[in-house]
């Protein structure tokens, strides 16, 4: 786990990283190095901050984030707003990516509990995190595609469906950038 200014050297690691996983449905991310350089330097103004890595060897193979909601953007704290939740007590997980080849073998669970962990003892009695909606007939959606929702909810996460927002990122059959419908999910942990 690396905290505030730890994560700032594995930057680099990490936009490769999340270009690589979110180029996957349902993401289908087509992102650039210098953006994500960027978006991940946000991390740096909170030293509440986590990264929760995973590592082959000295290598980076996936990553789960995490920043209280006060650090998000406003798109981001707008759906607990409106909810009536005060951001103050909330701790969002950013992202959680893993390369393909390490999937099922217990690196996301590490990923849900030290997130949880340190949430839990900088005293965040909220945890979220959003994930894009696609429809069940998207053309891009592989066969063997299969939903995280039955995961998160195994880990007390549920589907809040009145907290929607939208982020906007380009995908690869994409001309230019378009808004994408992004739902949250929420556990209380007191």
């Amino acid at each position: 786990m690396v905290i505030g200014e730890e994560i700032k050297k594995y930057i680099p690691e990490l936009a490769w990283l999340r270009i690589s996983v979110f180029r996957e449905f349902p993401y289908l991310y087509d992102g650039s190095e210098a953006y994500e350089k960027e978006y991940l330097s946000t991390y740096l103004r909170s030293p509440l901050s986590v990264f929760v890595l995973a590592l082959n060897n000295e290598s980076v193979i996936g990553a789960a984030s995490g920043t209280p909601l006060t650090q998000e953007t406003d798109e981001v704290q707008k759906p607990f707003i409106d909810q009536g939740i005060d951001p103050k007590n909330v701790f969002y997980f950013g992202e959680s990516v893993l390369l393909k080849q390490y999937r099922g073998q217990g690196i996301g669970k590490m990923f849900m509990q030290e997130r949880e962990n340190h949430a839990l003892k900088h005293n965040f009695p909220i945890t979220a995190f959003c994930g894009v909606v696609r429809p069940d007939d998207h053309p891009r959606r592989p066969s063997d595609f299969r939903p995280l929702d039955t995961f998160w909810m195994k880990y007390g996460y549920q589907k809040q469906s009145k907290m929607i927002t939208e982020f906007i990122w380009q995908d690869l059959d994409e001309e230019t950038a378009s808004p994408k419908k992004m739902m949250f999910w929420m556990k209380k942990h007191r």
